[in-house]
């Protein structure tokens, strides 16, 4: 697929799927042509890599976890620094914390919609 079909699938700007690339979280194939070819595959690398920068992780520590993602159980982290793994640990308990609110925001919000819908 191109740029622009990637780019409408996951809800975002070509720049940044641009910046991605140059970044070295996705990789496209040139065409002969010179254009870039993605993957299918690369919707849902696009859409983790949203989510990990929404969570406040920097794109070099995305791109270091971004293996680990696609096979949990092999993880190959051999320059993991003490920075790094605090970052994590940070990472991870903001959002446990986020979670847990849009969890609490989502819940009230379905008992807000279950009392409308028996008065309506």
């Amino acid at each position: 697929m191109r740029i622009g079909e990637l780019a409408r699938l996951t809800e975002t700007q070509p720049r940044l799927l641009r910046y991605y690339e140059q970044q070295g979280l996705i990789t496209p194939h040139r065409a002969a042509n010179g254009y870039r070819e993605y993957d299918d595959c690369l919707v849902e690398r696009v859409l983790q890599i949203r989510g990990l920068l929404d969570a406040g992780l920097p794109t070099r520590i995305i791109r270091q976890i971004l293996p680990c993602l696609d096979s949990p159980r092999t993880i190959h982290f051999a320059d993991a620094t003490a920075e790094i793994i605090a970052t994590l640990e940070s990472q991870s308990d903001r959002m446990t914390r986020r979670i847990d609110c849009l969890t609490r925001n989502r819940d009230a919000i379905q008992e807000y919609l279950s009392v409308v819908k028996r008065l309506a």
